[in-house]
Protein backbone atom coordinates (compact mmCIF):
# COMPACT_ATOMS: atom_id res chain seq x y z
CA UNK A 1 0.00 0.00 0.00
CA UNK A 2 1.38 3.39 -0.82
CA UNK A 3 0.79 6.04 1.58
CA UNK A 4 -2.70 6.72 2.12
CA UNK A 5 -2.46 10.42 1.32
CA UNK A 6 -0.54 10.72 -1.51
CA UNK A 7 2.74 12.97 -1.33
CA UNK A 8 1.88 14.29 2.36
CA UNK A 9 1.93 11.84 5.04
CA UNK A 10 -0.62 10.78 7.08
CA UNK A 11 -0.07 10.90 11.10
CA UNK A 12 -1.57 9.05 13.38
CA UNK A 13 -1.99 9.38 17.50
CA UNK A 14 -1.24 6.00 19.78
CA UNK A 15 -3.04 6.80 23.25
CA UNK A 16 -1.08 3.96 25.18
CA UNK A 17 -0.79 3.78 29.14
CA UNK A 18 0.50 1.36 31.66
CA UNK A 19 -0.87 -2.30 31.09
CA UNK A 20 -1.93 -1.60 27.90
CA UNK A 21 -2.32 -4.94 26.02
CA UNK A 22 0.89 -5.87 23.97
CA UNK A 23 0.02 -6.70 20.59
CA UNK A 24 -2.99 -4.30 20.39
CA UNK A 25 -0.19 -1.14 20.71
CA UNK A 26 2.81 -2.81 19.10
CA UNK A 27 1.07 -4.34 16.16
CA UNK A 28 -0.52 -1.20 14.98
CA UNK A 29 2.43 0.89 16.01
CA UNK A 30 4.63 -1.08 13.44
CA UNK A 31 2.17 -2.10 10.99
CA UNK A 32 0.82 1.63 10.52
CA UNK A 33 5.02 2.61 10.15
CA UNK A 34 5.73 -0.14 7.79
CA UNK A 35 2.01 1.31 5.21
CA UNK A 36 4.14 4.69 5.69
CA UNK A 37 1.61 6.46 8.47
CA UNK A 38 3.82 8.19 10.87
CA UNK A 39 2.80 7.73 14.42
CA UNK A 40 3.52 9.17 17.68
CA UNK A 41 3.07 7.19 20.82
CA UNK A 42 2.01 9.06 23.74
CA UNK A 43 0.95 8.61 27.71
CA UNK A 44 -0.73 11.21 29.96
CA UNK A 45 2.01 11.72 32.52
CA UNK A 46 4.88 10.62 30.11
CA UNK A 47 7.66 11.96 27.97
CA UNK A 48 9.20 10.87 24.47
CA UNK A 49 11.34 7.85 25.76
CA UNK A 50 9.82 7.05 28.79
CA UNK A 51 8.62 3.36 28.91
CA UNK A 52 4.40 1.89 29.16
CA UNK A 53 4.65 -1.65 30.78
CA UNK A 54 2.04 -3.52 28.22
CA UNK A 55 0.22 -6.66 29.40
CA UNK A 56 -0.20 -10.05 27.87
CA UNK A 57 -3.88 -11.81 28.42
CA UNK A 58 -4.29 -15.34 27.60
CA UNK A 59 -6.96 -17.56 27.79
CA UNK A 60 -7.23 -19.96 30.21
CA UNK A 61 -9.50 -23.13 29.09
CA UNK A 62 -9.37 -25.14 31.62
CA UNK A 63 -10.77 -23.21 34.62
CA UNK A 64 -13.95 -20.69 35.16
CA UNK A 65 -11.62 -17.63 35.12
CA UNK A 66 -11.62 -16.07 31.02
CA UNK A 67 -7.80 -15.18 31.37
CA UNK A 68 -4.93 -14.50 33.10
CA UNK A 69 -2.52 -11.79 32.71
CA UNK A 70 1.18 -11.61 32.53
CA UNK A 71 4.02 -8.65 31.85
CA UNK A 72 4.98 -8.05 28.54
CA UNK A 73 7.45 -5.79 26.38
CA UNK A 74 8.48 -2.34 27.58
CA UNK A 75 6.59 -0.16 24.89
CA UNK A 76 9.07 2.55 24.36
CA UNK A 77 7.34 6.03 24.10
CA UNK A 78 8.27 8.36 20.91
CA UNK A 79 6.19 11.89 21.47
CA UNK A 80 5.62 13.63 24.55
CA UNK A 81 1.39 13.78 25.75
CA UNK A 82 1.77 17.60 26.91
CA UNK A 83 2.98 18.67 23.72
CA UNK A 84 0.19 16.96 21.85
CA UNK A 85 -1.46 19.97 19.01
CA UNK A 86 -4.25 17.75 18.10
CA UNK A 87 -4.39 19.41 14.27
CA UNK A 88 -1.34 17.67 13.40
CA UNK A 89 -3.13 14.30 13.23
CA UNK A 90 -4.79 12.72 11.52
CA UNK A 91 -6.43 10.31 13.41
CA UNK A 92 -6.59 8.40 16.59
CA UNK A 93 -5.86 4.63 17.67
CA UNK A 94 -6.54 3.36 21.59
CA UNK A 95 -5.43 -0.29 22.09
CA UNK A 96 -7.28 -2.61 25.14
CA UNK A 97 -5.73 -3.65 27.94
CA UNK A 98 -6.10 -2.43 31.38
CA UNK A 99 -5.15 0.79 30.65
CA UNK A 100 -8.29 2.95 29.04
CA UNK A 101 -9.95 2.16 32.91
CA UNK A 102 -7.35 4.90 33.73
CA UNK A 103 -7.26 6.47 30.56
CA UNK A 104 -11.19 6.98 30.81
CA UNK A 105 -10.89 9.04 33.95
CA UNK A 106 -7.98 11.68 32.88
CA UNK A 107 -9.92 14.95 31.98
CA UNK A 108 -6.94 15.81 29.49
CA UNK A 109 -7.35 12.45 27.61
CA UNK A 110 -11.26 12.62 27.43
CA UNK A 111 -10.58 16.53 25.98
CA UNK A 112 -8.17 15.21 23.27
CA UNK A 113 -10.51 12.24 22.45
CA UNK A 114 -13.64 14.56 22.27
CA UNK A 115 -11.96 16.87 19.74
CA UNK A 116 -11.37 13.98 17.74
CA UNK A 117 -14.92 12.63 17.86
CA UNK A 118 -16.03 16.36 17.49
CA UNK A 119 -13.70 16.65 13.87
CA UNK A 120 -14.91 13.40 12.74
CA UNK A 121 -11.64 12.04 11.98
CA UNK A 122 -10.59 8.39 12.58
CA UNK A 123 -10.87 6.72 15.39
CA UNK A 124 -9.83 3.22 16.28
CA UNK A 125 -10.68 1.89 19.30
CA UNK A 126 -9.91 -1.95 20.28
CA UNK A 127 -10.98 -4.85 22.94
CA UNK A 128 -11.12 -2.14 26.00
CA UNK A 129 -9.38 1.11 24.60
CA UNK A 130 -13.85 1.65 23.43
CA UNK A 131 -14.50 2.80 27.44
CA UNK A 132 -12.36 5.83 26.56
CA UNK A 133 -14.57 6.82 23.67
CA UNK A 134 -17.51 6.14 26.15
CA UNK A 135 -16.22 8.30 28.74
CA UNK A 136 -16.27 11.19 25.69
CA UNK A 137 -19.55 10.85 24.33
CA UNK A 138 -18.18 9.48 21.45
CA UNK A 139 -20.03 6.46 20.51
CA UNK A 140 -23.50 7.35 21.12
CA UNK A 141 -25.76 6.69 18.39
CA UNK A 142 -22.98 4.56 16.36
CA UNK A 143 -22.36 0.94 15.87
CA UNK A 144 -20.19 -0.62 17.89
CA UNK A 145 -18.04 -3.66 18.97
CA UNK A 146 -15.35 -4.32 21.61
CA UNK A 147 -13.99 -7.28 24.38
CA UNK A 148 -17.81 -9.03 25.50
CA UNK A 149 -17.58 -7.73 29.03
CA UNK A 150 -17.46 -3.73 27.58
CA UNK A 151 -20.70 -3.81 26.26
CA UNK A 152 -22.93 -2.14 29.46
CA UNK A 153 -20.62 0.18 29.67
CA UNK A 154 -20.93 1.33 25.72
CA UNK A 155 -24.85 0.69 25.78
CA UNK A 156 -25.29 2.76 29.20
CA UNK A 157 -23.36 5.57 26.95
CA UNK A 158 -26.06 5.28 24.41
CA UNK A 159 -23.85 2.98 21.64
CA UNK A 160 -26.01 -0.01 19.34
CA UNK A 161 -23.74 -2.77 20.35
CA UNK A 162 -22.80 -5.12 17.75
CA UNK A 163 -22.09 -8.36 19.15
CA UNK A 164 -19.31 -10.27 18.20
CA UNK A 165 -19.26 -14.11 16.66
CA UNK A 166 -15.64 -13.69 17.00
CA UNK A 167 -12.92 -12.32 18.42
CA UNK A 168 -11.53 -11.20 14.97
CA UNK A 169 -14.49 -9.11 14.35
CA UNK A 170 -14.06 -5.55 13.27
CA UNK A 171 -17.04 -2.73 12.65
CA UNK A 172 -17.25 0.72 11.27
CA UNK A 173 -19.41 3.53 11.47
CA UNK A 174 -18.67 6.61 10.06
CA UNK A 175 -15.08 7.85 11.38
CA UNK A 176 -15.37 5.32 14.63
CA UNK A 177 -13.37 2.09 13.75
CA UNK A 178 -13.64 -0.78 16.60
CA UNK A 179 -12.37 -4.54 17.07
CA UNK A 180 -12.56 -6.85 19.79
CA UNK A 181 -9.14 -8.27 20.48
CA UNK A 182 -5.73 -8.49 18.76
CA UNK A 183 -6.94 -11.66 17.02
CA UNK A 184 -8.70 -9.31 14.41
CA UNK A 185 -5.51 -6.71 14.02
CA UNK A 186 -5.39 -7.72 10.55
CA UNK A 187 -9.35 -6.66 9.73
CA UNK A 188 -8.57 -3.96 12.32
CA UNK A 189 -5.67 -1.88 11.10
CA UNK A 190 -7.07 -2.83 7.36
CA UNK A 191 -10.62 -0.28 8.82
CA UNK A 192 -8.35 2.28 10.09
CA UNK A 193 -6.11 2.57 7.03
CA UNK A 194 -9.39 2.93 4.72
CA UNK A 195 -10.55 5.47 7.36
CA UNK A 196 -7.41 7.27 6.93
CA UNK A 197 -7.70 7.32 3.45
CA UNK A 198 -5.46 4.50 2.13
CA UNK A 199 -6.24 2.21 -0.61
CA UNK A 200 -4.96 -1.50 0.18
CA UNK A 201 -5.46 -4.29 -2.84
CA UNK A 202 -4.70 -7.63 -1.69
CA UNK A 203 -1.88 -8.86 -3.12
CA UNK A 204 -2.29 -12.33 -3.43
CA UNK A 205 1.02 -13.14 -2.44
CA UNK A 206 2.04 -16.71 -0.07
CA UNK A 207 4.52 -16.30 2.77
CA UNK A 208 6.03 -18.78 4.94
CA UNK A 209 7.44 -18.07 8.23
CA UNK A 210 9.27 -20.79 10.14
CA UNK A 211 9.38 -20.74 13.98
CA UNK A 212 10.09 -22.97 16.97
CA UNK A 213 9.95 -22.86 20.72
CA UNK A 214 11.02 -19.78 22.13
CA UNK A 215 10.46 -17.79 19.25
CA UNK A 216 10.87 -14.07 20.00
CA UNK A 217 7.25 -12.76 20.38
CA UNK A 218 7.42 -9.30 18.42
CA UNK A 219 9.18 -11.03 15.45
CA UNK A 220 6.67 -13.75 14.87
CA UNK A 221 3.32 -12.26 15.56
CA UNK A 222 3.96 -8.59 14.20
CA UNK A 223 5.16 -10.11 10.57
CA UNK A 224 2.62 -12.43 10.89
CA UNK A 225 -0.48 -9.52 11.32
CA UNK A 226 0.61 -7.34 9.12
CA UNK A 227 1.49 -8.62 6.11
CA UNK A 228 -2.18 -10.05 6.55
CA UNK A 229 -3.44 -6.77 6.60
CA UNK A 230 -1.49 -6.53 2.86
CA UNK A 231 -3.68 -9.28 1.94
CA UNK A 232 -0.75 -12.36 1.87
CA UNK A 233 -1.24 -15.46 2.85
CA UNK A 234 1.41 -16.04 5.11
CA UNK A 235 1.47 -19.78 6.93
CA UNK A 236 3.58 -20.09 9.97
CA UNK A 237 4.86 -23.56 10.28
CA UNK A 238 7.21 -25.79 12.89
CA UNK A 239 9.31 -28.71 12.80
CA UNK A 240 7.79 -31.79 13.74
CA UNK A 241 4.41 -29.76 14.46
CA UNK A 242 0.82 -29.44 12.31
CA UNK A 243 -1.86 -26.91 12.24
CA UNK A 244 -3.68 -25.66 15.38
CA UNK A 245 -0.26 -26.53 17.42
CA UNK A 246 1.21 -23.81 19.16
CA UNK A 247 4.75 -22.63 19.78
CA UNK A 248 5.42 -20.26 23.22
CA UNK A 249 7.58 -17.24 22.36
CA UNK A 250 10.15 -14.95 24.24
CA UNK A 251 9.54 -11.59 25.13
CA UNK A 252 12.97 -9.45 24.62
CA UNK A 253 14.22 -6.63 25.60
CA UNK A 254 16.90 -4.05 26.09
CA UNK A 255 17.01 -3.01 29.34
CA UNK A 256 20.33 -1.95 29.81
CA UNK A 257 21.75 -5.25 30.81
CA UNK A 258 25.06 -6.60 28.58
CA UNK A 259 22.18 -8.25 26.56
CA UNK A 260 18.67 -8.67 26.52
CA UNK A 261 16.06 -9.85 29.21
CA UNK A 262 13.90 -12.56 28.34
CA UNK A 263 9.89 -13.97 30.09
CA UNK A 264 7.46 -16.14 28.51
CA UNK A 265 5.05 -14.95 25.66
CA UNK A 266 1.90 -15.54 24.11
CA UNK A 267 1.88 -19.16 22.68
CA UNK A 268 1.52 -18.77 18.71
CA UNK A 269 -0.87 -21.18 17.13
CA UNK A 270 0.83 -22.59 13.90
CA UNK A 271 -1.33 -22.16 10.70
CA UNK A 272 -0.30 -25.09 8.37
CA UNK A 273 1.57 -28.74 9.15
CA UNK A 274 5.75 -28.28 8.48
CA UNK A 275 5.83 -31.64 6.34
CA UNK A 276 3.54 -30.36 4.01
CA UNK A 277 5.14 -27.27 3.08
CA UNK A 278 6.18 -26.72 -0.38
CA UNK A 279 8.91 -24.02 -1.56
CA UNK A 280 7.98 -23.71 -4.76
CA UNK A 281 4.25 -22.68 -3.40
CA UNK A 282 5.68 -19.62 -1.56
CA UNK A 283 6.81 -16.06 -3.23
CA UNK A 284 8.51 -15.20 0.05
CA UNK A 285 10.45 -16.41 3.74
CA UNK A 286 10.60 -14.96 7.02
CA UNK A 287 12.61 -15.90 9.53
CA UNK A 288 12.34 -14.49 12.81
CA UNK A 289 14.59 -14.71 15.75
CA UNK A 290 14.56 -15.47 19.56
CA UNK A 291 15.92 -18.63 21.13
CA UNK A 292 15.02 -21.03 18.25
CA UNK A 293 16.83 -20.79 15.35
CA UNK A 294 19.83 -21.82 16.90
CA UNK A 295 17.79 -25.30 17.17
CA UNK A 296 16.55 -24.78 13.38
CA UNK A 297 19.66 -24.80 12.11
CA UNK A 298 20.32 -28.20 13.29
CA UNK A 299 17.34 -29.26 11.23
CA UNK A 300 17.87 -30.66 7.34
CA UNK A 301 14.46 -29.56 6.40
CA UNK A 302 14.35 -26.29 7.66
CA UNK A 303 18.10 -25.42 5.94
CA UNK A 304 17.01 -27.44 2.58
CA UNK A 305 14.10 -24.95 2.42
CA UNK A 306 16.22 -21.93 2.77
CA UNK A 307 18.67 -22.95 0.54
CA UNK A 308 15.58 -23.27 -2.01
CA UNK A 309 14.60 -20.01 -1.57
CA UNK A 310 17.99 -18.46 -1.96
CA UNK A 311 18.45 -20.19 -5.22
CA UNK A 312 15.07 -19.04 -6.12
CA UNK A 313 15.98 -15.62 -5.56
CA UNK A 314 12.44 -15.19 -3.38
CA UNK A 315 12.65 -12.14 -0.81
CA UNK A 316 14.24 -13.96 2.34
CA UNK A 317 13.56 -11.68 5.67
CA UNK A 318 16.03 -12.23 8.49
CA UNK A 319 15.30 -10.77 12.50
CA UNK A 320 17.82 -10.87 15.20
CA UNK A 321 18.91 -14.57 15.49
CA UNK A 322 17.11 -15.78 12.00
CA UNK A 323 20.76 -15.64 10.50
CA UNK A 324 22.01 -18.52 12.46
CA UNK A 325 19.74 -20.36 10.18
CA UNK A 326 21.23 -18.76 7.01
CA UNK A 327 24.99 -19.41 8.04
CA UNK A 328 24.08 -23.07 8.60
CA UNK A 329 22.63 -23.29 4.61
CA UNK A 330 25.97 -21.66 3.67
CA UNK A 331 23.85 -19.19 1.60
CA UNK A 332 25.22 -15.75 2.96
CA UNK A 333 28.72 -15.54 0.55
CA UNK A 334 29.08 -12.46 -0.93
CA UNK A 335 26.21 -11.18 1.53
CA UNK A 336 25.59 -7.80 3.33
CA UNK A 337 23.34 -8.23 6.41
CA UNK A 338 22.65 -7.61 9.84
CA UNK A 339 21.02 -9.42 13.14
CA UNK A 340 21.13 -8.97 16.48
CA UNK A 341 24.92 -7.57 17.95
CA UNK A 342 25.53 -11.09 19.78
CA UNK A 343 25.49 -13.70 16.84
CA UNK A 344 28.11 -11.24 14.93
CA UNK A 345 31.09 -13.45 16.04
CA UNK A 346 29.06 -16.30 14.94
CA UNK A 347 27.82 -15.37 11.38
CA UNK A 348 31.36 -12.91 10.32
CA UNK A 349 32.47 -16.75 9.31
CA UNK A 350 29.72 -17.14 6.68
CA UNK A 351 31.58 -15.10 3.86
CA UNK A 352 29.30 -11.99 3.94
CA UNK A 353 29.72 -8.96 5.08
CA UNK A 354 28.03 -7.92 8.67
CA UNK A 355 26.59 -4.42 9.00
CA UNK A 356 26.88 -3.08 12.85
CA UNK A 357 23.63 -3.34 14.44
CA UNK A 358 23.67 0.68 15.17
CA UNK A 359 21.28 2.31 15.79
CA UNK A 360 19.35 -1.19 16.92
CA UNK A 361 16.62 -0.64 14.11
CA UNK A 362 18.49 -0.92 11.33
CA UNK A 363 17.93 -2.51 8.57
CA UNK A 364 20.09 -3.74 5.25
CA UNK A 365 19.04 -4.79 1.73
CA UNK A 366 20.90 -6.75 -0.90
CA UNK A 367 19.41 -8.09 -3.66
CA UNK A 368 16.58 -10.66 -2.32
CA UNK A 369 17.73 -10.82 1.25
CA UNK A 370 16.86 -8.04 3.85
CA UNK A 371 17.88 -8.18 7.46
CA UNK A 372 17.33 -6.42 10.65
CA UNK A 373 19.20 -5.87 13.88
CA UNK A 374 15.95 -6.43 16.16
CA UNK A 375 11.85 -6.50 16.27
CA UNK A 376 12.64 -2.57 16.74
CA UNK A 377 13.39 -2.34 12.67
CA UNK A 378 10.43 -4.02 11.86
CA UNK A 379 8.44 -1.30 10.37
CA UNK A 380 11.52 -0.80 7.61
CA UNK A 381 11.97 -4.78 7.19
CA UNK A 382 8.12 -5.04 6.40
CA UNK A 383 8.21 -2.01 3.79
Amino acid sequence: MGNPKGEEQRRVLLLCGDYMEDYEAMVPFQALQAFGVSVDAVSPGKKAGDICATAITIKVESTDRAYTESRGHNFTLNATFDEIEFDEYDGLLIPGGRSPEHLAMNASVVELVRKFSDSRKPIAAICHGQLVLAAAGAVKGRKCTAFPTVKPGLVAAGAHWVEPDTLSVGVVDDNIVTGVTYYGNPEFIRLFLKALGGNISGSGRRVLIICGDYVEDYEVTVPYQTLKVLGCHVDVVCPKKKAGDTCPTAIRDLEGAQTCSETQGQNFVLTADFESVDASSYDALVLPGGKDPEVLSLNEDVIVLAKQFMEARKPIASICHGLEILVAAGVLQGKKFTGYPGIKAHVVVSGGTFAEANPIDRCVTDVNLVTAAAWHGQPELLI
